[in-house]
């Protein structure tokens, strides 16, 4: 429900804070005094165009303020987790319209575009004016006012649950043509594919495998060169030039040729002698070495040979190596469906059409039903519109076939609401046919039978008892506090009759302080109500006849 209203520098008000509680709220003031002024603030808030002129003469800015608490299941709550915002207990909505009619919204403070500022407002208020209707006045919400009214939620449960059902089975059969369209396209190439790709057979992870063994063959490689001139430089290069055993034997013989005593030149043929031993100790090392674990030269061939050819695939197919045994399974998959693809098509095709078929079905029970409850809502609204000066008034509801482009998860009917005002009138369209007195009091009567179904909570009625007294008035008053029995309900009323069923009663005036208007609102208690009530029956001069009037009134609407 609407919990309060904060109203800054609108028109001639300057500050305004209002609380509402459930039930049934009266507004009432002389003609003139700003009622209009509070449902054009409340507007604002709801999403309305903002122009310049709402602004209050020489101040930059205007703002308005609704704070609204739903229930919890309510859809408010739904669309602000479409646009990420967390969901509170309290929904708060804001318009900051500056003095050149640019414009800004919020949503619990946070910055949102208009529409969809306009969008929660729909799902919390309707308003009900002599001269703009939103809720029942829009056609695309009487399928569900008429559901709600016949309990045929879970009937079109059971239709939009065969929907998505059919619309899944359709998507995958579309999917499975397009599929086999694409692949009989290419059916050449894939098969090629399939048998290069199954001739290179992939493995998932060789490539970096390949690498690191690539790598390894080839320092081994150059590790058997390292040896092998190490080798070189250990045996003569030609006959005249010996090996560097052979020398430093030459040399040892040498110095043992010295006269005796040659005592001097010991050490050095020691060194001598060992340095050949050690020369003989490496050549027998390196030998070894060699023999011991040179690399194959055909296996890093071998290496290369297979990893250049993943990596060409991979070019070739414009896909990481890594990718290339998902890509074989891919297109053998591809290959599969083209071969076995018309009987996968078939299949899915009868899916569908038995889809299809249960959809039709649950549709045309709920057509069914929608007609059995249409008429059961005409009867019941007939018998509301009598008391409301409405008795030459037919309402007719139109559940008609839709193309089947227009099916959908709601079903394959369009509801309309129609009015005929007189007799032998065609009906027609609520907005169109009715005059703004008998539209009010119209909708009115629909809320009376319709607001246990209601998404709405609250409801707003403009001046619904325009052009009516007396009785008239007084059924108007009575269906206001029945509707407000489940539903917050506000009423702008000219009317004592109407006034009197208020649970809450608000007053509108206007005053002049030095060259400047300004509309106030004041919360009437009881005394103060029972004066109000007797302006309205008297008009100027209130006399002792009218308070008593204006106190039986009150007293019936106890």
């Amino acid at each position: 429900m609407l919990a309060s209203l904060a109203i800054r520098d609108v028109v001639l008000i300057e500050r305004l804070d209002l609380t509402f509680g459930p039930g049934l709220t009266v507004l009432t003031g002389e003609t003139g005094a700003g009622k209009s002024i509070l449902l054009d603030a409340l507007g604002l808030a709801l999403g309305a165009r903002a122009e310049a002129g709402m602004v209050r003469a020489g101040q930059p800015q205007a703002s308005v303020a609704a704070a609204f608490l739903p229930p919890a299941d309510h859809p408010a709550f739904a669309l602000l987790a479409e646009q990420g915002m967390a969901a509170e207990d309290e929904i708060v909505l804001r318009r900051v319209v500056q003095a050149d009619g640019r414009s800004r919204a919020f949503v619990n403070d946070e910055p949102v575009g208009v529409a969809l500022l306009r969008r929660i407002g729909t799902t919390l208020i309707e308003v009900q004016g002599q001269h703009d209707q939103v809720g029942l006045a829009d056609s695309a919400t009487h399928g569900g006012l008429l559901d709600a009214f016949g309990a045929l939620e879970a009937r079109r449960a059971k239709v939009a649950a065969a929907w998505s059902t059919w619309r899944s089975a359709e998507r995958a059969l579309t999917e499975a043509e397009a599929a086999i369209a694409a692949a009989q396209r290419d059916e050449e190439w894939l098969r090629h594919a399939v048998g290069e790709l199954t001739g290179l057979a992939p493995v998932e992870g060789e490539d970096e495998e390949l690498a690191k063994e690539r790598l390894h063959l080839q320092q081994g490689e150059r590790r058997a060169e390292a040896i092998a001139v190490a080798i070189a430089e250990l045996t003569p290069r030609d006959r005249r030039s010996g090996s560097p055993a052979r020398a430093l034997r030459e040399a040892a013989r040498a110095l043992e040729r010295l006269p005796p005593p040659n005592e001097e030149a010991q050490p050095a043929i020691a060194l001598l002698n060992a340095a050949q031993e050690a020369v003989a100790e490496a050549e027998t090392a390196l030998t070894r070495l060699m023999s011991e674990g040179g690399p194959d030269p055909r296996r890093l061939e071998q290496v290369e040979e297979r990893l250049f050819a993943l990596r060409g695939a991979a070019r070739k197919h414009s896909v990481a190596v890594v990718e290339l045994p998902a890509l074989l399974v891919s297109l053998k998959e591809r290959l599969a469906s083209l071969d076995a693809g018309s009987g996968r098509v078939a299949e899915l095709a009868r899916a569908a059409a038995a889809a299809r078929a249960d959809y039709t079905e649950a549709a045309r029970a709920l057509s069914e039903a929608r007609r059995e409850q249409a008429a059961k809502l005409e009867r019941a609204i007939a018998r509301e519109l009598p008391p409301l000066k409405l008795d030459r008034a037919r309402l007719a509801i139109e559940v008609a076939a839709k193309d089947e482009g227009g099916w959908g998860p709601d079903g394959q009917d369009r509801v309309t609401f129609l009015v005929a005002t007189n007799p032998g009138q065609a009906p027609g369209p609520l907005a169109k046919i009715a005059s703004g007195g008998e539209l009010s009091r119209l909708m009115l009567a629909l809320k009376v039978v319709l607001a246990r179904g209601s998404p709405v909570p609250t409801l707003i009625f403009d001046e619904v008892d325009a052009g009516i007294g007396g009785a008239t008035a007084a059924a108007v008053g009575e269906r206001l506090a029945r509707v407000a029995e489940r539903l917050q309900v506000l009423v702008v009323t000219h009317s004592p009759q109407v006034a009197a069923r208020g649970i809450a009663h608000l007053q509108v005036a206007k005053s002049v302080r030095g060259e400047r208007a300004e509309t106030r609102v004041s919360q009437l208690p009881d005394a103060a109500r029972r004066e109000e009530i007797a302006r309205m029956l008297a008009g100027e001069r209130i006399t002792d006849a009218a308070r008593a009037a204006a106190e039986s009134l009150l007293a019936d609407a106890r």
